[in-house]
Order: structure tokens, then C-alpha cells, then sequence
């Protein structure tokens, strides 16, 4: 065998970069639930005084240190031998109001070492994992992932960007937040448009449990959760359904699309809001596809699976939506109203 040295050592180079990628992941988490990130927030450091300020002991404090800056999430001085995070680190790592919560992310990743032997399986068998039998760091971590481009986009892009939906929540309307979760798009609306009416639903029991008590948390009153499928709920006349990164996991996508056209008013609003995808695989071979490959494979798939769905998979696509939505779902037409680097927003219309 003919080996090329170049490629070889362009490849190991790329493989030792994942690897300390993934071995980094739980010191993301530990950075999180410790506090570190937030202390350094505060400003430059030392590890002895980082230890102090967060209540952890200095030796692994120091070690932590060295792994986040070699991996380029934390930056060090040589000649003062201080510690600090960057305005842009600061935002992603530290600022839970960021564009982007990456420790939160890595909850994700928690919970597919948890459901580890579940996938073993399934890859096996071509069974299926609910939801609900995913440990809870995967609740807590899609939350605090997607939280972040909601507060960074729904209310000033998204909701904007859809056909007079903004007069009508203004004026007062009804709003059904189909596969809600914990709410967090839910509260965030209801607490912007204090004259429309919110509902929530989600199949989860104990998601909706956490939503009713993040609404009365935030003094959301106008926002009430209900357990219930997307083929279920039984409340009609809405002026908006909005669909947070979920239609893709759902069990019956086609039946929620008709439930929801049946559910609207003559004139209502479908937002889809879905993880970012091309509808060729070459589309999706980038560092966004990636990341939701991989939590396609593990979380999205199965979910679907669990339930003798179609496993659209987090990397559907515009063009796999618009069948499910407007062929099967009877709605007269979609276009794509915005975009991020991390989702694509989808307004159908009856």
C-alpha cells in the first residue's frame, strides 16, 4: 500500500483536533455548572484567584485553564500570567442573553452519552427512543441551545418577517406554540404581545411541568401549557402556529401540518422554524451539518422512529418540508421568510 504522508498527517492533524474536541466537552459542562466561565467574566485572573472567586480548588482550576486555552475558548498573558476571556468569548460562553449559548449545547452532547447503549441498538435493530426516556440534561440543554437564537431573533427577525402576524399579536390574537418544551419561545413571545392569548403543548409531561413554572416565573399570565400532540390539541381558531425546531422529530409531521391548517384561522400564519439544511447531502457538508448530523442520528431519528414516523432528520431541507407541509399538510403555500446560520424559518399559509 502506497501511503501519502501529506494526506496522512492532514488527517491525523484533523482527528487529533476532534479528539481534544470531544474530550473537552465535559470540561465545557464542568466550566458551566461550576461557574468558571461566569467568574472569569468578571475580569483577568490567575488560577489561584479563579479558584477563589468560583469556590473550586485551584490545582484542577489550573489544569481546566490550560485545556481552554490551548482549545482557543480562553486567553492567556504570558508575561502577566493572567487568564481572561474575550468580548466575543465572553458572549458565548458567560452572557446566558448571547447569540449563542455553547455551554448549553453541550448539555446535548451529555445526553447522547447517556443514551449511548440506546443507539448501539437502535443502529442494530431500526427501533425508535421517545422523547421522554432521554436523560434530562437533553430537556435542559435543548433549552438553553435554542433560548439563545430565540432571544436573538424572534421577536425583532423572525415574527417580522411573516405577513401581518406582528399587527395581529399586537392587537391581540391566539397563538399555539406547537412542541414548546420547557417554553422558552412561549414565555418569550407572551411576554412581548401581552394582548394575545399563548398556548403550549407538548407531549412531554414534565417539559410542560418546567413551562407553567417559567411562565409564572416571568408573570407571563397570558401564556397557559398544555399536554398534548401535535395531532391532538383541541383548541381552534388560532392566528398563529408556530412549529420551534421540533416538526422534524414528530412521529406524524404530515398529520401535525393538517392539524394545524384545520387549527388556523382563514387568514392565520404556519411558522416552521427548523435547523438550517440544503436539500442535497452535498449542501449540508459543512460544520453546521455536522453538529446536526450527529444529533440527528442520536436524538431526531429515534424520536420519530419511536413512534413508526418518516425520521425526516434534522437535515430535511426546504424541499422535504414544502411536501410535508403544503402536499401532505394542505396548506396553499410556503415560502422562507429568514434564515440564520443555525435555522431557516418557513411560513406557510392556508
Amino acid at each position: 500500500m502506497s501511503i501519502d504522508e501529506a494526506k496522512l498527517h492532514e488527517f491525523l492533524g484533523k482527528a487529533v483536533g476532534d479528539l481534544g474536541a470531544a474530550i473537552s466537552a465535559t470540561l465545557m459542562i464542568v466550566g458551566d455548572r461550576l461557574g468558571l466561565y461566569k467568574a472569569l467574566a468578571q475580569g483577568a485572573t490567575t488560577s489561584q484567584e479563579l479558584a477563589q472567586r468560583s469556590g473550586t480548588n485551584e490545582r484542577y482550576v489550573r489544569e481546566w485553564l490550560g485545556n481552554q486555552v490551548a482549545g482557543g475558548y480562553v486567553q492567556y498573558d504570558q508575561g502577566s500570567g493572567l487568564y481572561s476571556l474575550g468580548d466575543e468569548q465572553r458572549l458565548c460562553l458567560a452572557d446566558p442573553a448571547g447569540p449563542v449559548d455553547l455551554p448549553g449545547a453541550y448539555f446535548i452532547v451529555e445526553a447522547a452519552f447517556h443514551a449511548l447503549d440506546r443507539t448501539v441498538d437502535n443502529f442494530r435493530s431500526g427501533n425508535g427512543m421517545e422523547w421522554g426516556d432521554h436523560h434530562p440534561c437533553l430537556f435542559h440543554g435543548t433549552e438553553r441551545f435554542f433560548r439563545a437564537s430565540y432571544n436573538a431573533n424572534l421577536l425583532d427577525s423572525w415574527l417580522p418577517a411573516l405577513d401581518g402576524a406582528i399587527d395581529k399579536l399586537r392587537s391581540g390574537g391566539k397563538v399555539a406554540d406547537v412542541g414548546c418544551g420547557h417554553g422558552a419561545s412561549t414565555i418569550l413571545m407572551a411576554k412581548a404581545f401581552p394582548a394575545t392569548e399563548f398556548v403550549g403543548y407538548d407531549y412531554h409531561p414534565a417539559s410542560i411541568a418546567v413551562a407553567g413554572a417559567r411562565a409564572a416565573a416571568a408573570g407571563a399570565r397570558n401564556a397557559r401549557f398544555e399536554v398534548a400532540d401535535a395531532t391532538s390539541y383541541g383548541d381552534r381558531d388560532f392566528d398563529l402556529i408556530a412549529f420551534f425546531d421540533c416538526l422534524h422529530d414528530m412521529g406524524d409531521p404530515v398529520g401535525a401540518a393538517r392539524h394545524a391548517r384545520s387549527a388556523l384561522k382563514a387568514d392565520g400564519h404556519c411558522m416552521i422554524v427548523e435547523p438550517f439544511a440544503g436539500d442535497r447531502i452535498e449542501d449540508n457538508l459543512n460544520p453546521v451539518g455536522r453538529v446536526y448530523y450527529g444529533a440527528s442520528s442520536q436524538i431526531c431519528v429515534p424520536v420519530s422512529l419511536a413512534r413508526h414516523g418518516p425520521a425526516l432528520g434534522a437535515q430535511a431541507g426546504e424541499a422535504r418540508l414544502r411536501e410535508v407541509v403544503v402536499e401532505g399538510g394542505g396548506f396553499s403555500r410556503m415560502r422562507r421568510a429568514a434564515e440564520t446560520p443555525f435555522n431557516i424559518v418557513l411560513e406557510a399559509r392556508p
